[in-house]
């Protein structure tokens, strides 16, 4: 039985790389192999963890669609191919990339296949990390629809902390089944004020924790760097791991 975490959040709060630290987390723990399947249309968790993408799974999707099959070749087959392909592999975990959203035509045969694939892969793994974008419609469409732990990763903007309370308000209204929401505070430069601790208790939204604000990530960034690669010393990455120690068992 997978134990699945997905996290989301406005874009610029850090999110991606929250889930690559997560990722490192769990590696670190022994807590393996880890399945992170990249859900953001704009995918970029493999910069995050230093990887090359072979293939996404849209592009499969899309290839049958358009009748791109080989010759003698079944489309069950064939779509088993390409989510092999589209597997990169590192050491403790692998991603897979979901790719652009769809786009005009009918998709059912191509998706029914592909959650049936999606299935058999994430059965392997005893954890899944699901970096999502900022709505949740995309975690609606995988198979890991029993999402054991919602991460919403907000700065400490206002307009942060809104979004992440819309999205654990859309959380409940899809049908995903998430057991528990949790907020990480993440870039924080001070503990959180009366008004925001206020803003999340009337929400039901309860505070995992916060991660303080660290040159060192964006320096990774600016540097090509994976940040998965942060020293464990690294004041940020102690902070994070702080956060999963209280929310995963």
């Amino acid at each position: 039985m997978s134990f699945s975490i997905a996290l989301a959040g406005k874009g610029g709060t850090g999110k991606t790389t929250v889930s690559g630290l997560l990722i490192k987390y769990l590696v670190e723990k022994g807590k393996v192999p880890v399945l992170a399947v990249d859900a953001d249309p704009n995918a970029n968790l493999n910069e995050v963890l230093g990887l090359e993408v072979p293939d996404t799974l849209g592009n499969a999707r899309e290839e049958m669609k358009k009748g791109q099959v080989p010759s003698g070749m079944t489309k069950d087959v064939f779509m088993s191919m390409k989510l092999e392909q589209a597997v990169a592999e590192d050491d403790g975990y692998d991603l897979v990339v979901m790719g652009q959203p769809e786009g005009q035509g009918c998709y059912c045969a191509a998706n029914t296949l592909l959650t049936g694939f999606l299935e058999k892969l994430t059965d392997n793994y005893p954890y899944i990390v699901i970096d999502n974008e900022a709505g949740m419609e995309h975690i609606s469409r995988l198979t890991t629809k029993d999402v054991d732990v919602l991460l919403i990763v907000t700065d400490t903007s206002r307009r942060g902390l809104l979004a992440a309370t819309r999205i654990n308000k859309l959380s409940k209204e899809l049908n995903i089944g998430v057991a528990k929401s949790w907020l990480i505070i993440n870039q924080a430069k001070t503990e959180p004020s009366e008004q925001v601790m206020k803003i999340l208790e009337q929400e039901g939204l309860e505070l995992a924790g916060i991660i303080p604000e660290d040159d060192s990530i964006y320096d990774f960034d600016l540097n090509g760097r994976p940040s998965i690669e942060m020293p464990l010393e690294n004041k940020a990455v102690q902070a994070a791991f702080e956060i999963f120690n209280k929310i995963i068992k």
